[in-house]
Parts: C-alpha cells; structure tokens; sequence
C-alpha cells in the first residue's frame, strides 16, 4: 500500500530544546493527524525527527495515540512533513 501525506500544516513554535514546530496532516486521504511536533536533531540525516501524539493517563502511563508501524511509512510522512516545514522556514527567512 501506498502512503500519502497531504494536506500538510505547519505551526511554528518559539525554539525550546529542540522543539521548533507542530504540524497536522492528512494520510492516504482517510485520517487526520495533528500535533505532531517537529524536533531537530543532529543525529538524522532529515535533521529533524518527529514525536507522534499521545496522551498520559490519570495512573501517569503513556498511551500512543498515533504512530506508525513500520520504519519505510515514518518515512514517508517524515520527508513530507521536514519538508513543508523548511520550505515554510525558506519563505519566511526571504521575508525577513
């Protein structure tokens, strides 16, 4: 099967240990994905990893509400988020 990511949004956040944005997106065109935050990290070739959405509950555990399940479709919505978020970064900087 195949993987889309579209509908892709970025929101930038003040730098703070690491994180530098959120993003949302839409995957093969059936689910909605948001806060997705968006990291740096020197150790990716990418340059930035993501940390998928999860809730803790009242007993204190973590509970993943979304992540994917195999390495090739992190991926894929990996390059296509890093992707949006530096050419959002590349447009803001010309304005600057």
């Amino acid at each position: 099967m195949r993987i889309s990511v579209s509908e892709i949004q970025i929101m930038p956040v003040k730098p703070q240990n690491g994180l530098v944005a959120f993003a949302s997106a839409v995957i093969n065109n059936q689910f909605y994905v948001s806060n997705i935050a968006i990291y740096t990290s020197p150790s990716d070739p990418l340059g930035y990893r993501l940390v998928y959405p999860d809730k803790i509950l009242s007993n204190g555990k973590r509970v993943h509400c979304f992540h994917p399940i195999t390495s090739e479709a992190g991926e894929v919505v990996k390059k296509a988020i890093v992707k949006e978020y530096e050419e959002l970064m590349n447009n803001f900087n010309h304005i600057e």
